[in-house]
């Protein structure tokens, strides 16, 4: 995630997190792990703490989506469990999951893209469903297109 995050920073997206742990526990992994600066980059940032239920209640992502001001169609949700794929598909969030270690074998249906991890150059992630059999690490480019194809579906669907 260090990478994506700071290439999405670079290139001026918008970023939010919805997140189960604490306001406290987010700041220190997100300074200890991306950058000193990198809770700063973030325009949102919804905890645990701050919302009645947790995942796989949507409410966190609700949250985050009405204090950015955009809809779930305009954003991406990267998740890494079934019960944080739920929360995001209930908000209407395309998804891109990267199970976890303790949580391989979980449903990911739904998910836009499923794969191992983000991949890096010289290091290709494995893809497991979905979208990115042909990417090999995710970018912001990367992302775009399969934001791109999201809303493709979502037309489709709705025809």
């Amino acid at each position: 995630m260090r990478r994506l995050i700071r290439e999405a920073h670079a290139a001026g997206l918008g970023l939010g997190v919805a997140t189960t742990t604490t306001r406290q526990s987010l700041q220190a992994l997100l300074s200890a792990l991306i950058d000193p600066q990198a809770p700063d980059w973030f325009t949102v940032k919804v905890t645990g703490d701050m919302v009645a239920a947790k995942k796989p209640d949507p409410a966190a992502y609700l949250v985050a989506l009405r204090t950015l001001g955009v809809g779930a169609a305009d954003c991406l949700a990267f998740e890494d469990s079934r019960v944080g794929l739920a929360a995001a598909r209930a908000a209407g969030l395309a998804t891109i999951v990267t199970p976890s270690h303790h949580l391989a074998d979980d449903d990911t249906t739904g998910a836009l893209a499923v794969v191992s991890d983000l991949g890096e150059p010289d290091r290709p992630y494995r893809h497991i469903a979905g979208r990115g059999a042909e990417a090999g690490w995710v970018t912001v480019p990367v992302l775009d297109q399969w934001h791109a194809d999201a809303a493709k579906d979502r037309e489709a669907y709705a025809q």
